[in-house]
């Protein structure tokens, strides 16, 4: 098998270099407290998500990356094993070759770490890639061509922007405020100014909903006031200026990139627009705040949530760019 893995820290995406996308699931893990380890996993992935907020009490969800770069090594085993066999891995022993997608600000020591549990999880060669470089590649770029490149992936755990340009990255910022904290915007205003309370997966309902809707969403939640079910009613673009002082600060942040840029590169960049892609890009006004901020023509991918994955995917067929952007 041979495979690109974007493994975000909301949805993990897998592209099969021959079959295309073969997986496309939350990043998520249900375990249960003080059993072994062969019987800890009861679900992964969307059948986990769907269980958060109804599971009892010994069970545990668990994220097995935070901010993109792993937090618990075990966990990101465990979750990586479930997802090779979700993603057709019949049998072990059956080798497998893998790009896995990693932010451009991660450290060496991050890296290592997420190397580590896939090639514990059996995974071998395993290489990584810049989550910028793979969604620019799936995208159709060329890393490697002479003219220079930019491209923002606005995850769940971070926000980066990353110009490169003839194998090598010229400058990049990364930002810790990314969809995550556009969700938990997303709860708060519900519960200040409607007095509702929704679950994680209510919030992040809620915010999709307002990138891909014009008219008004309906919201079901738990009245603050009463503990009963109740609907609210809010139009999509007061979600967009819930979120607002959080897409403001992403954007800041990453505008500071472009005080690295050569000039020739600006040149380029100007010529070419700035790429963006990841969930967070949907978020109705964030390409056009990002065009504003950056003072450079934005255009959003064609495959924003699967980029990156069929990016890592491509790059395994061509060793000059992975022996100039690779990490191993």
């Amino acid at each position: 098998m041979e495979l690109g893995i974007d493994l975000g820290t909301a949805n993990t995406v897998v592209s099969d270099v021959r079959r295309g996308i073969v997986l496309d699931e939350p990043s998520v893990m249900l375990l249960r407290r003080g059993v072994s380890r062969r019987e800890r996993v009861l679900a992964t992935g969307r059948d986990a998500a769907d269980l958060l907020g109804r599971a009892p009490s010994e069970f545990v969800a668990v994220r097995p990356l935070h901010d993109g770069v792993v937090t618990d090594l075990e966990a990101a085993r465990l979750y990586l094993r479930t997802v090779l066999q979700k993603a057709g891995r019949r049998a072990w022993g059956v080798p497998v070759r893998a790009v896995i997608g990693v932010p451009v600000g991660s450290t060496p020591l991050e890296r290592r770490a997420l190397l580590e549990a896939a090639e514990e999880a059996g995974i071998r060669p395993v290489t990584a890639l810049d989550e910028s470089i793979a969604g620019a590649v799936g995208c159709g770029v060329d890393p490697l061509a002479r003219r220079a490149h930019m491209a923002v992936d606005v995850g769940g755990g971070t926000a980066e922007v990353a110009a490169f340009c003839f194998g090598g990255v010229l400058a990049h910022r990364t930002s810790k405020l990314a969809g995550d904290e556009m969700t938990l915007a997303v709860y708060r205003h519900l519960r200040e100014h409607h007095q509702l309370y929704v679950g994680e997966l209510g919030a992040e309902d809620v915010k999709i909903r307002a990138g891909a809707e014009d008219g008004p969403l309906v919201v079901q939640g738990r009245d603050a006031a009463t503990g009963r079910p109740r609907l609210a009613t809010l139009p999509a673009a007061e979600v967009a200026d819930a979120v607002r002082p959080i897409t403001d600060e992403i954007v800041r942040t990453l505008a500071g990139c472009m005080d690295d840029l050569p000039p020739q590169a600006l040149t380029d960049v100007l010529a070419e627009g700035v790429l963006v892609f990841g969930g967070g890009s949907l978020l109705r006004g964030f390409p056009e705040d990002l065009e504003r901020g950056l003072g450079l023509p934005v255009k959003l991918a064609e495959e924003p949530l699967t980029c990156v994955a069929e990016g890592a995917a491509r790059a395994l067929r061509n060793r000059q760019l992975l022996g100039a952007y690779g990490r191993s």
